[in-house]
């Protein structure tokens, strides 16, 4: 294998088995993209009445870590459906099909809408978001522009860009080097509350929450993750209990544990989850993960993402509920409404642009070849396909 190759390692997997697809990952795309529309339900002020409005609140709370879920995923998944002569040319390429054309039509139906609100237009702000690349600029309205949510599209293209030439090295990295990754992320990130200190008071929300160098850290955490699983050296709990954790994880963080240390405990949680569903899915375990209808929305969860704020937000204009919100069960009813409407529109987006165009410009992938027995036994076979998300909101505001 050559430098330029994706995998290039005496130490990648030189087979894979039949198992070539995690289905339980894709249906965690939907649990976390359903986390951030609730976090977003609470904070667009859809409900006008306190009562259900604190109840929406208080259970997505801490929806806004669904990104964080998702950059752990996408590193994860990456590098386990990496193969062996897949150049670094045929890996980004198929990165830009995945997410590009729905970003461009997103991004269109925002700047008519926009338009048509007589809303003023920066024309900096707006060529930054098209080429995906605001979450660079820590100027307010840039890193959020246009279609808000695509700020983490912009820190995925920076993921896409960095990992095959990462890769290799990954590939021949010692299991201790890469455990002290995993273990390492939770404590770098609770480090940014008093590292943030040194930064411009103005630029600390860009910097611990938008910043791609910084959000980085999620996805590296699952790329180590996922080596290791590769490699038989995983160890963490079996689905059923990984799930309790986050369970536990998230309920103990949205009601007592300080906000500087929610995120640090959440991606340790979601981390566990993550190997946990894919190890379920490789020695074929039950997973509910893998219904037919959790993978469908994962699998429209891409375009769930990009289109719900822009969905919600449009209407509420055009109504004149923008900033008041709808009375009585009005509001309940119409985050239910929102929440429908934006699937259908996301399944119809999926189905007419992304698969399509997945079709026309993606190359076709390079033959699979199984994984060693004795690695699989171990740690698990197989690829994901492309089941990374198209990433989501940490605040997508």
């Amino acid at each position: 294998m050559t430098s330029t190759t994706l995998a290039a390692s005496a130490t990648t997997p030189s087979e894979r088995t039949d198992a070539d697809r995690l289905p339980s990952l894709t249906g965690l795309r939907w649990i976390a993209a359903l986390l951030v529309f609730g976090f977003h339900a609470g904070t667009m002020r859809i409900i006008a009445d306190p009562g259900p409005q604190s109840v929406v609140g208080e259970i997505f709370t801490l929806g806004l870590s669904g990104v964080q879920f998702f950059f752990i995923l996408s590193g994860f998944v990456l590098v386990w459906s990496a193969r062996p002569g897949a150049s670094r040319r045929r890996f980004w390429r198929r990165r830009f099909a995945k997410i590009y054309p729905n970003h461009l039509v997103l991004w269109a139906l925002a700047m008519l809408a926009m338009l048509w609100f007589a809303d003023p237009i920066n024309p900096v702000a707006a060529l930054e978001n098209l080429l995906l690349v605001q979450a660079w600029d820590p100027r307010p309205g840039h890193f959020y522009s246009v279609n808000n949510v695509s700020w983490s599209l912009s820190c995925e293209l920076f993921f896409y860009l960095c990992l095959p030439l990462v890769l290799p090295a990954v590939r021949r990295a010692r299991p201790w080097l890469l455990w002290a990754v995993v273990i390492a992320v939770p404590l770098l990130i609770l480090a940014l509350w008093p590292g943030q200190a040194l930064v411009p008071e103005s630029d600390r929300w860009w910097f611990t929450q938008v910043f791609p160098l910084v959000r980085s850290l999620e996805f590296w955490m699952g790329v180590a993750a996922a080596e290791l699983m590769l490699r038989g050296h995983w160890r963490g709990p079996r689905l059923p209990v990984a799930s309790l954790i986050f369970v536990l994880t998230w309920v103990a963080a949205s009601q007592w544990i300080r906000a500087e240390f929610w995120a640090a405990l959440l991606a340790a949680a979601y981390v566990l989850v993550i190997a946990a569903a894919a190890d379920a899915d490789v020695h074929g375990r039950r997973s509910p993960l893998r219904s037919r209808t959790m993978v469908w929305l994962g699998e429209v969860s891409f375009a769930f993402y990009l289109v719900h704020v822009f969905v919600i937000m449009t209407i509420l204009r055009l109504t004149g509920d923008w900033g008041t919100g709808l009375p009585g069960w009005w509001g309940p009813l119409a985050v239910i409404g929102f929440l429908l409407l934006t699937l259908g529109l996301a399944a119809l987006l999926h189905r007419y642009v992304e698969q399509p165009m997945m079709r026309r410009l993606a190359p076709s992938r390079p033959p699979a070849v199984g994984l060693p027995r004795q690695r699989a036994s171990r740690g698990g076979a197989g690829a994901a396909g492309d089941v990374e998300h198209g990433s989501t909101v940490h605040h997508g505001q």
